[in-house]
C-alpha cells in the first residue's frame, strides 16, 4: 500500500510503556512520583494521587474477596460521581475490565447487558429487578475511608499484598472497558476495549493535560468521552474536575473555571455551538478547547475565535473502537478558511489513518473509507465474531498483515496528510455526541403491539443540531384494541431505551408516501413536521444517509487472528480467570 494513502500519529513521542500502559499502573506511578498533587476535584474537596491510588486498592481488595480477576467484565451501576473512580481503578487493578452502566437505564436493559458480560458480580448500591448474580457495594465514599480498614470489614492485612496497586500481572492489551454503542439488530454492541487504547493517548495528550493542568469531567459514564475526561488526565499527571449534574450549561461551566480552576473542556459539536449561540463569554479563563462528535461549524468557531483570541480550539474526531480520539486538529484562521471546511486532522500518536477504496489505497484526494489501525483498536464486539470479522479485518499493508477498523465514515487524505471528512457510507449519526443507529429504535418499536411501519430519521429544522423523528402507522384496531397513541409510543420508548435513543418529535401516519420506484419517500416524510401556521419556515432538512435495510450478514466469517472463540464466558483475548 502506498504511503501516500495512509498517516501516522506522532512517532517521536512513545507510547506508554511499563506499568505506565495500564491505566492503573499510570495512576500509580503518579501516585509515586507526586502523592500529594490534585486527581479528582469536587465541589467538596480535592482528591490527591496517594489518597485515590489508596482508596482504589482498598475496592481491589473487596472486589477480589469476592472472586474478581483477570478476564472478568464487571458491570458497575454507580452514578457519576467521585466515588466512581476509585471503584473502576479497583477493578483494572483486579486484572478485569469495567463497563460503566447509567443506573437509571430501564432495568431490562440493564439485565440483558448484564447477562451479556456474564460478570462473577455487579457492583450497584442495590439490587437490580430480575438480575440474580450476586452485588458488591463499595464504600460510599471510597476516598474519604482510604485510609481506614478495608471494605466491607476485610482487616487491613487482606491490602498487604497489594502496596502497588498493580496486584495482578496484565498486559496492555488486556480489556480495560466494555462500552455499549446502538446496534443496527436493536441490541447494543459491546466495545471492548483494552488498557493499551486509552495509554497510547498520553504523548498527544499532554498538548491539553497533565501536572498543574485540569480537565472538566462532564460525560456520561458509558461513554469513552468520560475516559477522555478521567482517565487522560490521571494517566498524564494531570487532575479531573467533576461537575454536578447531567448537563454542562454555560453557568455551571463558569463555576468551574471559577472554583475548580478549570482549563481544559470537552464539548461535543453540538453543544459547543448552543454554547456560541447563546452566551460565548461562558468559555472565558479556559485554555484549550476540544470539541467533535459531528462536523463542526466555521460560523460558530469564528464567533468563539472573535470572542476568545488566545483559546486553542481543537476539532477532534474518533469512533469508540479506536478510543476517544483518532485524529485531532488545531483550528485557526487558515483552517477556517479551508474551501473544503476544517479537517479531522493527523492522527494522535500509536494510531494510524488509511483511507481505501475497496482493500486498496485512495490516493490523494480521492474520497473513500477512513480506516484506523494502531494501538488504539478495540478488541472487537462482545459475543459478535461476525461482525467483529466484518468490522476489524486484516489487511496487507505496507508488506506486513495489519488489523485496522473500517469506520463507515467517508473522507480523504488531503497532499499534507491532513483527514478531511465526506459523510457517512450507513444510516449511523451522532445525537449529542452519542452514537445512534436508527435501526435500533427502529427494532424496538417494530416489537411494540399495534405498531404496522416505522422510520426513524433525523432533522435539523434548519438549526446546528440534528433530531430524532420517528414516524409510524398503526394496524387496524380490534375491540379495545392497544394504545397506539404518540404518547404511548413515546413512555414505552423511554422504558426501553436510554433517553438519548428516544427521538423528541412522534408522528402517527396514516400511511408512508412512496417515491415512484415504491421506496418510502423520505423527504416527504419529514416534510410532514413543518409547521402549518402562516409564515414562512424552513422545511427540514434531512440527513443524508439513505433509508435502506442493511446488508445481509455473512454467514459466520472466521474470527480475526488472536481473537477468543465463541464463548460462555467473556469472548475477549486475555488472561484466564483465576479460580474462583
Amino acid at each position: 500500500m502506498s504511503a501516500r494513502a495512509e498517516t501516522d500519529g506522532p512517532r517521536a513521542q512513545a507510547p506508554a510503556a511499563g506499568e505506565r500502559a495500564l491505566i492503573h499502573g499510570a495512576v500509580a506511578h503518579w501516585a509515586r512520583r507526586t502523592p500529594h498533587a490534585p486527581a479528582l476535584i469536587t465541589p467538596a474537596g480535592i482528591t490527591d494521587y496517594a489518597r485515590l491510588h489508596r482508596a482504589a486498592t482498598h475496592c481491589a481488595a473487596g472486589l477480589r474477596a469476592h472472586g474478581v480477576g483477570p478476564g472478568d467484565l464487571v458491570p458497575v451501576l454507580l452514578p457519576r460521581t467521585e466515588a466512581l473512580v476509585p471503584v473502576l481503578l479497583g477493578v483494572l487493578q483486579c486484572g478485569a475490565g469495567y463497563a460503566a452502566l447509567d443506573p437509571r437505564w430501564p432495568a431490562p436493559r440493564l439485565s440483558g447487558l448484564l447477562e451479556a458480560l456474564n460478570p462473577p458480580l455487579y457492583v450497584a448500591r442495590t439490587d437490580l429487578a430480575g438480575v440474580r448474580r450476586p452485588r458488591w457495594s463499595p464504600p460510599e465514599d471510597p476516598c474519604a475511608t482510604a485510609g481506614g480498614p478495608g471494605p466491607e470489614g476485610l482487616p487491613g492485612g487482606v491490602l498487604e499484598g497489594l502496596p502497588d496497586g498493580i496486584p495482578v500481572a496484565v498486559t496492555p492489551d488486556a480489556p480495560a472497558s466494555v462500552f455499549f454503542t446502538s446496534g443496527t439488530t436493536g441490541t447494543p454492541k459491546g466495545v471492548i476495549s483494552p488498557h493499551r487504547a486509552t495509554t497510547r493517548l498520553a504523548p498527544s495528550a499532554s498538548a491539553w493535560t497533565g501536572p498543574g493542568r485540569v480537565m472538566a469531567q462532564t460525560a456520561p459514564t458509558p461513554w469513552d468521552a468520560y475516559s477522555l475526561e478521567v482517565w487522560t488526565p490521571l494517566i498524564s499527571g494531570g487532575a479531573s474536575a467533576l461537575a454536578p449534574g447531567d448537563h454542562l450549561m454555560p453557568g455551571r461551566l463558569r463555576a468551574l473555571v471559577r472554583e475548580s480552576a478549570v482549563d481544559t473542556v470537552f464539548l461535543t459539536t453540538a453543544l459547543f455551538n448552543l454554547f456560541m449561540d447563546e452566551d460565548p463569554g461562558a468559555l472565558t479563563g479556559l485554555r484549550t478547547l476540544l470539541t467533535g462528535g459531528e462536523r463542526m461549524s466555521v460560523r460558530h468557531v469564528r464567533r468563539c475565535r472573535a470572542a476568545h483570541p488566545e483559546l486553542e480550539i481543537v476539532n477532534c474526531y474518533g469512533p469508540v473502537e479506536s478510543c476517544v480520539f483518532a485524529t485531532t486538529q488545531p483550528v485557526g484562521p487558515a483552517e477556517l478558511d479551508l474551501p473544503q471546511g476544517v479537517p479531522l486532522g493527523t492522527a494522535v500518536s500509536g494510531t494510524r489513518l488509511h483511507v481505501l477504496r475497496g482493500d486498496e489505497p485512495a490516493a490523494p484526494g480521492e474520497t473513500g473509507e477512513i480506516c484506523v489501525s494502531g494501538d488504539g483498536l478495540a478488541h472487537g464486539y462482545l459475543d459478535d465474531p461476525w461482525l467483529t470479522a466484518e468490522r476489524f479485518p486484516t489487511l496487507r499493508i505496507d508488506g506486513a498483515d495489519t488489523r485496522l477498523y473500517r469506520t463507515g465514515d467517508r473522507g480523504a487524505l488531503d497532499h499534507d496528510g491532513a483527514l478531511h471528512f465526506r459523510g457517512r457510507e450507513d444510516r449511523q449519526v451522532k445525537i449529542a455526541g452519542h452514537r445512534v443507529e436508527p435501526q435500533e429504535i427502529e427494532e424496538t418499536v417494530r416489537g411494540f403491539p399495534g405498531v404496522a411501519q416505522c422510520a426513524v430519521l433525523t432533522t435539523d429544522d434548519g438549526g446546528s443540531a440534528l433530531r430524532l423523528a420517528l414516524f409510524y402507522t398503526t394496524e387496524p384496531r380490534k375491540g379495545g384494541g392497544t394504545d397506539t397513541s404518540p404518547a404511548a409510543l413515546r413512555h414505552a420508548l423511554a422504558a426501553a431505551l436510554p433517553a438519548y435513543l428516544v427521538p423528541p418529535l412522534i408522528s402517527r401516519q396514516k400511511s408512508f408516501p412512496l417515491t415512484p420506484n415504491g421506496k418510502t419517500d423520505t423527504r416527504a416524510l419529514l416534510a410532514r413536521l413543518t409547521d402549518p401556521a402562516p409564515g414562512p419556515h424552513p422545511a427540514p432538512r434531512p440527513h443524508p444517509a439513505p433509508l435502506t435495510d442493511p446488508a445481509p450478514r455473512p454467514a459466520a466469517p472466521a474470527p480475526y487472528p488472536g481473537a477468543a472463540a465463541p464463548r460462555t464466558g467473556p469472548a475477549v483475548p486475555a488472561a484466564p480467570r483465576s479460580p474462583r
